[in-house]
Formats: structure tokens, C-alpha cells, sequence
């Protein structure tokens, strides 16, 4: 079992930025995986960004040279730096982890963070 518990959130002007974190916790040696995916209201729930254990990155094009993914793996933390945000990301940010135990995977989601852009 993975938890994840998301922070940072918070109502900004467009322009302006903000840094999300993702602390994880339970079995996090078997996490070989995260992401952060987002849901605006009335839309699906869409990949922002992802990272390897590796720290290979992947960006949704909307985001690309705007936002950064990192991760510290000495806190078990995900960090997604957010700037020049613009009023179409608006949503709420969620954490992701995949772990692979056994072969088997499992996805392991967070209970998200509100990020409002808004002047």
C-alpha cells in the first residue's frame, strides 16, 4: 500500500506561480512511477506530468516549458513547479504512483489539490 498526500495548492493570478508537492508513504520502495494528472470541472482527468524512477520525464504539450516534475527520493517527495499559469489550468491537481509487486500493478491516487488561476 502507497499514500499520498498532496499540498500546495492555491488560488494565484495569471502569470503567477505555484510548487505542489506529493510526500508519499507506506511501500514506497516498490513505486517505480509518478505522475501528477489534473481534472478541470465538467472534464476528464488528464495527464499533466510523469516521472521514473530514473528521472525521465514526460510532459502534456499544454504544460510543456511551464511546468517541471522533479522528485526527491531521500523525502519520498514529487514536486510539480507551475509557471506562467494561465486560466485553463485550473483544476484539481492529483498525485499518482505506480508500483509493480509480484508482477502485479496497482495505481495508488491521492485526494488532490485545488489550483485556481484567476485574477
Amino acid at each position: 500500500q502507497v499514500q499520498l498526500v498532496e499540498s500546495g495548492g492555491d488560488l494565484v493570478q495569471p502569470g503567477g506561480s505555484l510548487r505542489l508537492s506529493c510526500v508519499s508513504s507506506g511501500s514506497v520502495g516498490s513505486i517505480y512511477a509518478m505522475g501528477w494528472y489534473r481534472q478541470a470541472p465538467g472534464k476528464q482527468r488528464e495527464l499533466v506530468a510523469d516521472i521514473g524512477t530514473g528521472g525521465n520525464t514526460k510532459y502534456a504539450e499544454s504544460v510543456k516549458g511551464r511546468f517541471t516534475t522533479s522528485r526527491d527520493n531521500a523525502k519520498n517527495t514529487m514536486f510539480l513547479q507551475m509557471n506562467n499559469l494561465k486560466s485553463e489550468d485550473t483544476a484539481v491537481y492529483y498525485c499518482c504512483a505506480a508500483t509493480n509487486v509480484a508482477g502485479t500493478e496497482y495505481l495508488y491516487w491521492g485526494r488532490g489539490t485545488q489550483v485556481t488561476v484567476s485574477s
